[in-house]
C-alpha cells in the first residue's frame, strides 16, 4: 500500500530500543541515517559502536498495536521456501527494531527468483481464510475473520467493508455500495474456486527489495490467508514487477486460464482502499471497475 503523505513522523530513538542495544552488547548509537520511500512510519538505520546495523522504524501516531500485528505477520511469513523476511528483535506502541537487510543491487534473476519463492510462499495454504487477528492495509484497519468460504470473505471482508467505508466517508452513493456488493456476490461466477494460501498481503513494488546479497526479500506486509491471484493482482496495480517474475510463478503454480483478466476485480480492494486513504484521485478508477462487473 503506498505511503500517506498526511501522517505524522518523529525521529527520536525510543529509549527502549537504545536500553535494548546495549543489554544485548551492541554498544551505543554510533550514527543513524534516515531512510525515505515511505510516509505512514519514518525509518532509519542505526549503526552501532560495536558496528552492528539495525532498521528502526517509528511512528507516533501508529494505532497502539499495529507495530505488534506487523511482527505477527513477518513472522507467519517466514517460512523456508519463501522470500526473505527480515527479523524482528524489539516493538513498542510507536517503534519496531528489525534486521537491516543492506539492501543491494538486484541480482540479475531476481524477479525469476521472487517469483519461484512466492509461488512457494502461496503453497502454503489454511483451510480457512483470514488471519488470526485483523491487521492494517497501509493505516486501513483489515479485517481477518476466519471464514470457510473464500468468496464470502472477499465479498464482506474486502470488497463490503471498503465501500462502506468509503460510503463513510462521503466518497461513494448508496447505488455505488449496492454495485459493490453486487459485485461480490457474483463472485462465484467471475473467480475460479482457490485455496486459502498465505499472502503478503501489501505486495506492491515498494515492498519488495533486495536483501544484502540482491535476493529478493518482502516489508511490510498485511499478512493473511486468501486468493493467490489477488496477490499477484495487485503486484500489477503500480508495476515494477516483469513479465519474468510472473513466468517464474507460473513455472511453480499453474494458475486458471484468465488470470490476468481478473486482476482489476481483486485489485477493486486496493482501489477502494486508496480512496479511503488518499480520496478522490483513486475514485475514477473505482467507478470504472464498478462499470464493469456490475
Amino acid at each position: 500500500m503506498r505511503s500517506n503523505p498526511a501522517n505524522s513522523r518523529f525521529d527520536v530513538i525510543p529509549e527502549e530500543v537504545s536500553a535494548w542495544l546495549d543489554e544485548q552488547g551492541y554498544g551505543a548509537i554510533a550514527s543513524r541515517q534516515s531512510v525515505g520511500g515511505g510516509c505512514i512510519n519514518n525509518g532509519m538505520r542505526l549503526h552501532t559502536t560495536s558496528d552492528e546495523r539495525f532498521f528502526l522504524k517509528l511512528n507516533n501516531a501508529a494505532p497502539a498495536d499495529m507495530f505488534a500485528l506487523e511482527v505477527e505477520g513477518l513472522d507467519t511469513l517466514r517460512v523456508p521456501d519463501g522470500p526473505r523476511i527480515p527479523q524482528t528483535f524489539l516493538h513498542g506502541r510507536d517503534f519496531l527494531l528489525m534486521e537491516d537487510l543492506k539492501p543491494a543491487t538486484r541480482k540479475r534473476d531476481y524477479f525469476t527468483t521472487l517469483g519461484h519463492k512466492l509461488a512457494a510462499m502461496h503453497a502454503h495454504t489454511n483451510p480457512q481464510f483470514g488471519f488470526p487477528h485483523d491487521n492494517y492495509i497501509g493505516a486501513t484497519v483489515q479485517i481477518n475473520t476466519w471464514a470457510e468460504d473464500g468468496y464470502v470473505f472477499f465479498a464482506e471482508q474486502r470488497l463490503g467493508f471498503q465501500a462502506e467505508l468509503a460510503q463513510q466517508c462521503g466518497y461513494l452513493g448508496g447505488q455505488d455500495v449496492a454495485a459493490v456488493k453486487a459485485i461480490g456476490a457474483r463472485l462465484p461466477e467471475l473467480v475460479p474456486k482457490q485455496p486459502a494460501s498465505l499472502l503478503h498481503g501489501d505486495l506492491w513494488g515498494g515492498n519488495a527489495i533486495s536483501d544484502e546479497h540482491g535476493e529478493p526479500a518482502l516489508i511490510d506486509p498485511a499478512a493473511h490467508y486468501g486468493w493467490a491471484e489477488a496477490e499477484l493482482a495487485f503486484t500489477s496495480m503500480f508495476g515494477g514487477f516483469t513479465g519474468e517474475f510472473y513466468d517464474a510463478y507460473l513455472e511453480v503454480r499453474p494458475l486458471d486460464a484468465g488470470w490476468r483478466e481478473r486482476f482489476p476485480l481483486y485489485n477493486l480492494y486496493h482501489y477502494l482502499n486508496h480512496l479511503n486513504l488518499f480520496g478522490t484521485s483513486y475514485l475514477g478508477q473505482v467507478k470504472s471497475i464498478i462499470r464493469k462487473y456490475a
